[in-house]
């Protein structure tokens, strides 16, 4: 047989069919003979489209239920009756075949379904036999954080995983390649177009194809990637969110060495408060890497108390009162009444307990007798009781973690986002920053600001596009922008600083209105003469070594002043 046999799989909702189609036309494209096919098969006149009728609409042949082992012996029978039927004959004639879905399909639907497990073994072993010793050129597994279309999450998560771990088994017998479908449609087919380029035959499960590279026209014609912005238009902001980008992260080195005040001669970052470039060299991120996380037990449980109690709050003074007033913090004596009284006495006494960084939402004022620090308190208890920290712990996504906190009363997209990403600064959780993101309310104002128009993505989607050029971005306007010692933006900080150049360019683009038309900025920036903390980040990141040698005063051999000193 000299034909290719390409697969598609992978979950409903995660953009599969699509980019199985795409491949195809791209095979079409560059003069390669191929066939497109699906499993179980929709063609008229086959058994595969029986199936897949009885299948979506049982109740119109007056079936009211299958059993899940039933259900995979009729799409084993349509599998069977396609391979003998098309996929053999059209490979053996030397044409490729596209197909989308495989036998992992009765696998992972088999199994995830409630199957008899030993029966779907011999339904498995009876497709295999008819494949005999054909083995896939590449199989693609297409991947999401979450659905591209409403799916039951929890059935939808334990697809997702199934599929991992079958895609991990299978990579030992021909080639997997896991194809990431966070990014835009586009950005996935790139993955597939080059793991689907010309190899050397000499390398172990790898692709031999003669699905050659793309010529330029070609490309002309072929979806088109991240190596350019278009269809999305820029506006004179998104040349300025690169140089507020760099200025910004320069004025954290000129503070970092104890450069004295001003550092800077840009005049509105000189008056106005602005956060860092990286989200966790802001202040309250690096109390909490340092003073929350790291201090105290590191039981799950009790890491992941101590970071959502400090984050429902996200005030270093709240949580150096708690502190003060009970000596330590721990899940495992949580109080209700304890934290309520020393949270209203502070009420009562003036003090503010919410940081303003944060809208967050009131709860149940009625139930709660008119205090919003009370619906959260009651919160905590709630995922305490649910073993929310041991059920973050087992999470092998961000997304799947973002979903966990999303389904809590009064957290919605933006905080559970903050808040799975305060977690993942602590060892509980081992996420990519450049898995997943959602933006806010100020970082859609703030892209909107930089964009005329978006081409047809979404602010997710631009966010990661911007992230994955800022080494480009960078280099064609001549900015030298320090990197966090060889760390570069993730997605989380370019999710920030499109909130911050939405302020910024109150100031600096007036004529630009964004979502909201704001025209000022609220906070002003006060100087301390006081040089800044040796930073801390996590320890997974491997950059403390080197935070450390370069903030070391060559002179004395110390480290500059504690500024977050208990």
């Amino acid at each position: 047989m000299t034909g290719r046999l390409y697969v598609f799989e992978g979950p409903d909702g995660v953009g599969k069919s699509e980019l199985c189609k795409r491949f195809s036309d791209y095979l079409a494209r560059s003069d390669i003979a191929s066939l497109a096919l699906s499993f179980p098969g929709r063609d008229p006149g086959t058994l595969g489209k029986h199936v897949y009728d009885l299948h979506h609409d049982p109740g119109r042949f007056g079936i009211k239920q299958f059993d899940p082992a039933i259900l995979q012996m009729l799409h084993v029978a349509a599998h069977l009756d396609t391979i003998q039927r098309s996929i053999i004959p059209a490979l053996t004639e030397g044409r490729s075949v596209v197909l989308d879905r495989f036998w992992w399909s009765t696998e992972v639907y088999g199994v995830v379904g409630g199957a008899n497990a030993s029966l779907l073994r011999k339904l498995i072993d009876l497709e295999l036999e008819a494949w005999g010793d054909l083995k896939p050129t590449a199989v693609f597994v297409i991947q999401r954080g979450v659905p591209l279309r409403p799916e039951k999450e929890d059935l939808w998560i334990r697809l997702q995983t199934a599929y991992e771990a079958l895609a991990r088994r299978e990579a030992k017998n021909y080639l997997v390649v896991s194809v990431d479908n966070n990014h835009t449609i586009q950005d996935a087919f790139a993955q597939i177009l080059r793991a689907a380029s010309p190899v050397d035959s000499g390398g172990a499960n790898r692709v031999a194809t003669n699905c050659r590279e793309a010529s330029p026209a070609e490309r002309a014609h072929a979806p088109y990637g991240f190596s350019s912005l278009a269809p999305a238009k820029t506006t004179l902001v998104y040349d300025t969110f690169w140089r507020f980008a760099t200025e910004r992260q320069a004025i954290f080195f000129r503070r970092l060495r104890g450069t004295p005040p001003p550092w800077t001669e840009d005049p509105i970052l000189a008056v106005n408060k602005f956060t860092n470039a990286y989200r966790a060299s802001d202040r309250a991120s690096q109390f909490l890497i340092r003073y929350v996380i790291d201090e105290g037990s590191q039981h799950i449980n009790e890491v992941v108390f101590r970071v959502l109690l400090f984050k429902i709050f996200n005030k270093i003074e709240t949580w150096r009162l708690i502190k003060s007033k009970l000596g330590a913090i721990s899940a495992a004596e949580f109080d209700f009444k304890r934290y309520d009284r020393i949270l209203t006495s502070a009420l009562e006494s003036g003090r503010r307990i919410f940081s303003a960084a944060y809208i967050m939402p009131s709860g149940d004022r009625d139930a709660d007798g008119g205090r919003k620090h009370r619906s959260f308190l009651i919160l905590l208890q709630r995922m305490l009781r649910d073993e929310l920290p041991m059920r973050l712990a087992d999470c092998r996504r961000m997304s799947e973690a973002f979903l966990l906190l999303r389904d809590y009363p009064m957290i919605g997209d933006f905080l559970a986002y903050q808040y799975v990403t305060d977690i993942n600064y602590s060892s509980v959780t081992d996420f990519s920053e450049r898995e997943f993101v959602v933006p806010g309310p100020g970082a859609r104002d703030g892209i909107r600001k930089c964009f005329d128009s978006l081409g047809g993505l979404n602010e997710t989607e631009i966010i990661k596009l911007v992230c994955e050029r800022q080494e480009s971005e960078f280099s064609e306007r001549g900015l030298e922008f320090q990197t966090l010692w060889g760390r570069p933006l993730q997605y989380i900080d370019c999710q920030n600083l499109f909130c911050e150049i939405s302020k910024y360019a109150r100031v600096r683009h007036p004529e630009v209105s964004g979502l909201f038309g704001r025209t000022r900025i609220k906070q002003k920036f006060r100087p301390s003469l006081e040089p800044l903390d040796t930073p801390k980040y996590p320890s997974k990141w491997g950059i403390d070594e080197k935070v450390a040698a370069s903030c070391t005063d060559r002179r004395t051999g110390e480290l500059p002043f504690l500024e977050f000193a208990r």
